[in-house]
C-alpha cells in the first residue's frame, strides 16, 4: 500500500512520567494546549504562572524571576491600563496596585512549581523579541511600536541563558519542544529562520555537556518534535484551524498521543483513560440539572471520586 505522509520517529524516553510526577509546562501557546491535555487527565500540573511566553529570553527570565518587582517595578500605563512588561496582557488591569498584586501572586506560583515540580516542559515559540529600555519584554500591550527595538536571538544567546538554568537544576527532567504554531506575523521567511536558531539552540540544550561538572547521564533532557510532527506528519491544511497558523484540535490530539507514547508507560496510560474518563463525567453538562438522571450520574460521580482519592488525592 502507498505511504503517503512521513513518519517521524520517536524514540521512547527512558525516562517516564507518571502520577506521582509534578509537572510545569513553559512557553507559548502550545504549550498551553499540551498542559490542557494533562489537566484533562489530571496529572499535578502547573501552567504558564506569567502566562503565555514566546520566546526563550522571556520564558527564561519568568525562571529566574528577573524583571519585576514587589514595588511595581517593569509596570507601564497605556490608554488608561496597567501592565507588566514580563507577563501576558491577561495580567493586565485599571488598578495599579491590584496588577502588583495579581504579578507577585504569578511569582510565588513560579517559584513554587518551579521548586516542586520533577518534569519541566519547555516550548520556544519565536527568536524574535521586542526589547523595551534595554530589556527583552514578553509582551508589547499594543504600545507604540517606536518604543521598542526589534530583533532576533542568536544560538548562543540562548544556550548561554538557559545552560546555567539547567544545570542549577540538575534533579529535574528537562523536556524541550518547539512550537509548531507560525509566527507569520513575523514574515513566512523570518518565521522560518527564527524556528532554524530555536531548533539549533535546542539541540545544543540537549546534545552538549553543559561544563558544570555534571555529565550527560546526571541530566535527564530531551527534546520532544511536536514541530517535525506538524509540518511532516500532519502535512496538510486540515489539521490547522480556521485562522491557518495554530494546529486545529484534531491535530493538537495527535500530537498529545505521540508524546503519551514518546513520555508514559502502559500503566500510566492505562490510569490516564481511568481518570480522563473521570473528567469527562465531571465536565458533561445535563440539560436539566435538576431531573432523577442527572442527580443518580452526581451520585456515580461522588462514588468514583472516594474511591479514586485514596491514591490520587489532589483530585
Amino acid at each position: 500500500m502507498m505511504k503517503l505522509y512521513t513518519t517521524v520517529h520517536v524514540t521512547p524516553s527512558e525516562k517516564k512520567i507518571g502520577y506521582g510526577d509534578k509537572v510545569l509546562l513553559l512557553g507559548s501557546c502550545f504549550a498551553d494546549n499540551i498542559g490542557a491535555k494533562f489537566e484533562e487527565h489530571y496529572f499535578q500540573t502547573t501552567i504558564n504562572p506569567f502566562g503565555t511566553l514566546y520566546n526563550p529570553a522571556s520564558i527564561a527570565k519568568a525562571v529566574l524571576d528577573m524583571g519585576y518587582g514587589p514595588s511595581g517595578m517593569g509596570l507601564v500605563e497605556h490608554n488608561g491600563l496597567w501592565h507588566s512588561m514580563m507577563h501576558h496582557g491577561s495580567y493586565s488591569g485599571v488598578d495599579k496596585e491590584e496588577v502588583i498584586a495579581r504579578c507577585e501572586e504569578s511569582r510565588i506560583q513560579m517559584r513554587e512549581a518551579l521548586q516542586q515540580a520533577s518534569v519541566v516542559i519547555v516550548t520556544f515559540g519565536t527568536a524574535w523579541v521586542y526589547e523595551y529600555e534595554g530589556e527583552v519584554v514578553a509582551n508589547c500591550h499594543k504600545l507604540p511600536a517606536n518604543r521598542f527595538v526589534r530583533r532576533r536571538l542568536t544560538v548562543d544567546e540562548i544556550v548561554n541563558v538557559w545552560q546555567p538554568i539547567i544545570a542549577s537544576m540538575p534533579d529535574k527532567h528537562w523536556i524541550f519542544t518547539v512550537s509548531p504554531i507560525r509566527h507569520i506575523k513575523d514574515g513566512l521567511h523570518e518565521n522560518q529562520v527564527s524556528k532554524a536558531i530555536l531548533l539549533q539552540a535546542v539541540d545544543r540544550l540537549i546534545s552538549m555537556s553543559l561544563s558544570y561538572n555534571l555529565s550527560t547521564e546526571t541530566l535527564h533532557r530531551s527534546y520532544f518534535p511536536s514541530y517535525e510532527i506538524m509540518l511532516d506528519e500532519l502535512r496538510d491544511y486540515r489539521f490547522y484551524a480556521e485562522d491557518m497558523v495554530h494546529p486545529s484540535a484534531v491535530a493538537v490530539d495527535y500530537i498529545w498521543q505521540r508524546f503519551v507514547e514518546t513520555y508514559m508507560t502502559t500503566d500510566t496510560q492505562q490510569e490516564m483513560r481511568i481518570l480522563h474518563q473521570l473528567w469527562r463525567d465531571r465536565h458533561h453538562r445535563f440539560l436539566h440539572p435538576d431531573s432523577p438522571e442527572a442527580e443518580q450520574f452526581a451520585e456515580h460521580i461522588k462514588t468514583r471520586l472516594q474511591q479514586l482519592q485514596p491514591r490520587y488525592p489532589w483530585l
